[in-house]
């Protein structure tokens, strides 16, 4: 794990995030379009979650590319930031939601002690950021007032989103950056 950041992967690193606000900005479109595709049979809140990968890739693709502390927490905040000013419908919550989902990917990383940017890092921050972020949507959207079959759909579906999106597709497109000696 290297401890100094080169104007290089300051640069990447901006770079990725500024690509992953984008994407979360552009994912805030495919949210409202699955929302009321489900609204009529009542699963309206599990657009959040089928979707909430996407919203989280910027945190664990920079702490597979990077592989070191803060490097998943800092891309994350910079694409919420980007999402904001893109004109993100949630305003101001989207950095608030940056701050809480990078963290919560920075937490996998640490449980593997930023020793494992493979196959088991994938899992530990799956974990991770799957279990934060619903703790945070318990309080923040009201997940309390769910039934438990509805808790249980929604867990399943969010982990799945995270696991894809955050996880396997992060790692992925790691994988080929280093390969493509963008990387060094």
């Amino acid at each position: 794990m290297k401890n100094t950041w080169s104007l290089r992967n300051i640069i990447l690193l901006t770079l990725i995030s500024i690509i992953c606000g984008i994407i979360f900005f552009a994912t805030g479109f495919l949210y409202n379009a699955v929302s009321l595709a489900l609204t009529p049979y009542g699963l309206a809140p599990l657009a959040n979650d089928l979707l909430l990968g996407l919203w989280i890739m910027a945190a664990p693709l920079a702490g597979f590319i990077f592989k070191r502390p803060g490097a998943p927490l800092l891309a994350e905040v910079i694409g919420a930031i980007v999402e904001m000013f893109l004109g993100g419908q949630w305003g101001v919550e989207t950095i608030i939601s940056g701050i809480e989902q990078g963290i919560a990917t920075e937490l996998g990383f640490a449980a593997t002690k930023y020793k494992h940017f493979d196959w088991l890092g994938v899992f530990a921050t799956t974990i991770s950021t799957t279990v934060i972020t619903f703790i945070y949507d318990w309080f923040k959207s009201g997940y309390n007032a769910y039934s438990i079959h509805m808790l249980i759909i929604l867990f399943i579906a969010r982990f799945i989103s995270i696991f894809i999106f955050g996880g396997v597709l992060s790692k992925l497109i790691a994988n080929m950056l280093e390969k493509s000696h963008v990387i060094k």
